[in-house]
């Protein structure tokens, strides 16, 4: 079952072709041990695009990269420090691709100039563990009477049967 905990983790790395494999099984660890199997192959994917076009087009490879998972959605951020990269010419694969596979994503500047690229994923209801129904507690608003006690006669009596058969039998 996904946890409701807020789970939060930050890496810092300077990317180089062997880095962005290891930064896609560090964030697959951390997604397994928050139990978001199912989050793993899309979050490796667009991350390891997002740092190879990072590597490949950035001056400045230092980024950071972030995950919070609130209980309901997973968000991904990944941010540079190269203010000459920009979203709408080098990285527009990129971002057609995280539209494509995220179900929400955007990019945004920093104080500094540099930019955030994001997404989020949804941990869908269907991929959940079955909730355990609960036993069903009295309430005491809605309290039953006790049946009263009914003579066997008058059981007898209903079912059409004479007098005297119970007396028989004995």
């Amino acid at each position: 079952m996904k946890t409701a905990v807020p789970c939060y983790y930050h890496l810092d790395v300077e990317v180089s072709p062997e880095r962005v494999g290891q930064v896609s099984r560090i964030l697959a660890a951390h997604l397994r041990y928050w139990d978001l199997e199912t989050l793993v192959e899309p979050v490796r994917h667009s991350t390891e695009m997002l740092l190879r076009a990072i590597d490949e087009h950035a001056r400045d490879k230092n980024t950071s990269v972030e995950m919070w998972w609130n209980g309901q959605h997973l968000i991904t951020a990944i941010g540079d420090n190269n203010r000459a990269l920009r979203p709408d010419h080098e990285l527009r694969a990129c971002l057609q691709h995280l539209a494509a596979m995220s179900d929400g994503w955007g990019c945004c500047a920093t104080e500094t100039g540099a930019k955030v690229i994001w997404f989020s994923q949804r941990a869908r209801a269907g991929e959940r563990a079955p909730l355990v129904p609960a036993a069903p507690t009295p309430n005491l608003l809605e309290a039953l009477e006790v049946p009263r006690e009914v003579p066997v006669t008058a059981i007898a009596d209903a079912a059409g049967i004479r007098d005297g058969i119970l007396e028989e039998a004995r």
